[in-house]
Parts: C-alpha cells; structure tokens; sequence
C-alpha cells in the first residue's frame, strides 16, 4: 500500500436481535426465528410503505373444503393483535357481481406479499394457475411470493415455483404462519431502507 494511509476502524458490534420460539410438532425440536420488538413491529406496519398497497397479503387457495380451512386458519393468525395484518381472501373480500379476472389482479397487485396455498387441489384449479401466474408476472423473482405446500411432494410442484423456497405445512404449520409475518416485516424494513 506504497503512498496511500490506511485508516483502521472497528467494526461496529451487530445488534442482537431478540427471538422468538416456534414449537415444532415434535418436543424434542424448537426453532429459533428472530423477530421485530413490539416497537419496530408497530412502526414498520404504521409506515407509508405499507399503507401503499391495499392489503398486506394475498392468499390463493383452491376451493376445496380443507385449503379453505387452511387458508382461513392463516389469515386469522396474520389479522390477529399483534399481527394485525390486512389479508385478501378471494371468497370473502371479493366484491359480489365483479369479474373475477380483475378482482384477482386487482388484488395481487395491492398486495405487498402473495402466499399462494399448494395443494393438489391447487395445480388443478383453473383460478389458481391463473393468479400464480399474475403473481410471478407482478413479481418475478422476489421474496414477496410465498409458496406453502400441503400434501405434495416436490416433484409435484408446478415448474415455475421449483425456485422457490417453499415451506411444508404438513411439517410444522406454526413456523410457516409465523414466516409469513415475518417475510412481510423484512420486505417492509427493506422497503424504508431503500426510500420506496
């Protein structure tokens, strides 16, 4: 480094981030997530970032009985204090006598993060396809796209999600709720870094 003075820093310490806990079905396993404290929670979900967009999540399901239930048990986790987060479920939040394409569009499009909901009964829904499809085409390659599997094995997953990383549901239902919430809050925190 012959004419050039070098100027030694310390690094700054990182922050430790608090934790929060998820039980896995079996006791002997626990996973460790990091989390916002209640504080950076409550200011990332008050900033004009989130309030951009209409909803805070997009939750394609088919319309078979057990991926409505799911879907339902997820979005009543993501609503609930302290979560508080804004959902769209396609058959309650649809307004009645619209066209189904544009309510659809409409709301990937108004939706900061999309957990589309894969089951079997998903690949073969028409409707399904349709909005996965809007969704990569809105947001190809982005960590806003979440796929949660249910009783498939990869190999049956459609082509254009295999880059994904996708979370089991049949493994531990808890943890892929609280990676949704989770995904949002970085998603939003990145969002304000960036000045969106």
């Amino acid at each position: 480094m012959h004419g050039w003075i070098q100027v030694f820093k310390p690094k700054a310490k990182p922050k430790v981030e608090s934790t929060t806990t998820v039980s896995t079905p079996s006791p002997s396993q626990t996973v460790t997530l990091p989390s916002a404290t209640p504080c950076q929670h409550q200011s990332l979900l008050n900033c004009a970032v989130r309030w951009s967009r209409e909803y805070d999540v997009f939750v394609c399901h088919s319309r078979e009985h057990c991926d409505t239930e799911e879907a339902e048990r997820l979005v009543s986790f993501l609503e609930a204090p302290p979560r508080n987060l804004r959902c769209f479920l396609s058959h309650r939040d649809s307004c009645p006598g619209a066209a189904i394409p544009t309510e659809l569009c409409q709301a990937v499009q108004g939706s900061h993060i999309k957990v589309l909901l894969i089951s079997p009964q998903f690949i073969k829904d028409e409707w399904c396809t349709y909005v996965m499809h809007q969704a990569l085409v809105d947001e190809p390659m982005s960590n806003r796209i979440i796929p949660l599997v249910r009783n498939l094995l990869y190999s049956q997953l459609p082509p254009e999600l295999k880059v994904y990383t996708c979370s089991d549901l049949n493994r531990n239902t808890d943890h892929c709720y609280a990676m949704v919430n989770r995904t949002l809050l970085l998603y939003l925190k990145d969002c304000i870094k960036r000045g969106d």
